[in-house]
């Protein structure tokens, strides 16, 4: 446990640097180019965004169904120790890993279904 906890440490250190590094260095490249009045070019080095609207027309019910079924997996892993100790909270068990993955996916696929379904239904209002 001791050598995935310095693995975890020294990746986010590492990450943390780059992070860094990559905006100092960004900052610098936007500073020469507005010096050398490029002004149109500066916007070269944003980060391209997404122009698909469809993909964050419904944050706040994506966010609300992954918790509600993070919720139900947690219940779930909680009903299930009462029945066998053992069986969810055994040492070497990753059960409740399992079950807490496999709702918040359930959680996903269930906006990724409203989203399609509200998609087709406007399409096929025009």
């Amino acid at each position: 446990m001791n050598n995935l906890s310095e693995i975890f440490i020294t990746g986010i250190v590492f990450f943390g640097i780059y992070q860094a590094l990559s905006l100092i260095s960004s900052h610098l490249l936007k500073r020469k180019l507005i010096k050398a009045e490029q002004y149109e070019r500066v916007g070269i080095l944003d980060d391209p965004r997404p122009v698909n609207d469809e993909a964050n027309k419904y944050p706040s019910l994506k966010w609300g169904l992954v918790a509600l079924m993070t919720g139900l997996g947690f219940i779930v892993i909680e009903l299930l120790g009462l029945l066998d100790k053992e069986w969810i909270q055994g040492s070497d068990t990753v059960m409740p890993i399992g079950i807490l993955l496999v709702s918040i996916s359930l959680g996903f696929l269930i906006y990724f279904f409203i989203v399609n379904g509200k998609r087709s239904s406007t399409i096929l209002e025009i």
